[in-house]
């Protein structure tokens, strides 16, 4: 268990020749109330459940517990889960002292490209590279769980 303390940007123009590595995500949500979220992931062979709580300040942190799983255990927790799937590759590109969490999105949220930069404070100081666009940290609109729900594409 943490406290998991990131900032979320749009992004604009080309990041992926900074990436270091790139992975697929698909993500389903057993659970996505405001006060908490229980999310269903599969990365590459590797099965994830975790729980997020409710943001206290805004969309900066949040309570967050994650237990890894086997594939064939999250591939039947999927089956499960509530309508609509987040499908999405993940790009991982060192900024500074941090890494850019940079998830491209398809099917009902194509077009919409994402970053998260993970602090260890709220406050911390953090290099901001020139394909980071507006903050969109606490906009509910582009947590995961409500775009399984309102999807880019029906904006």
């Amino acid at each position: 268990m943490h406290l998991e303390i990131e900032r979320k940007f749009l992004v604009k123009g080309e990041y992926k020749s900074q990436a270091k590595s790139v992975i697929h995500i698909e993500q389903g949500y057993l659970c996505s109330v405001s006060a908490r979220t229980v999310r269903v992931r599969i990365i590459g062979e590797k099965g994830f459940i975790t729980v997020k709580g409710e943001s206290p300040d805004g969309g900066i942190s949040r309570f967050e517990w994650e237990k890894e799983i086997s594939a064939t255990e999250a591939k039947a927790l999927l089956a499960l889960c509530e309508p609509g799937r987040i499908n999405k590759n993940r790009y991982l590109i060192p900024v500074g002292n941090h890494v850019c969490e940079v998830d491209e999105f398809f099917d009902e949220n194509a077009g919409l490209v994402l970053a998260e930069i993970e602090l260890k404070r709220a406050d911390e100081a953090f290099e901001k590279p020139d394909w980071l666009g507006i903050e969109v940290t606490g906009d509910l609109r582009y947590y995961n769980a409500m775009l399984v729900k309102q999807p880019y594409t029906s904006w």
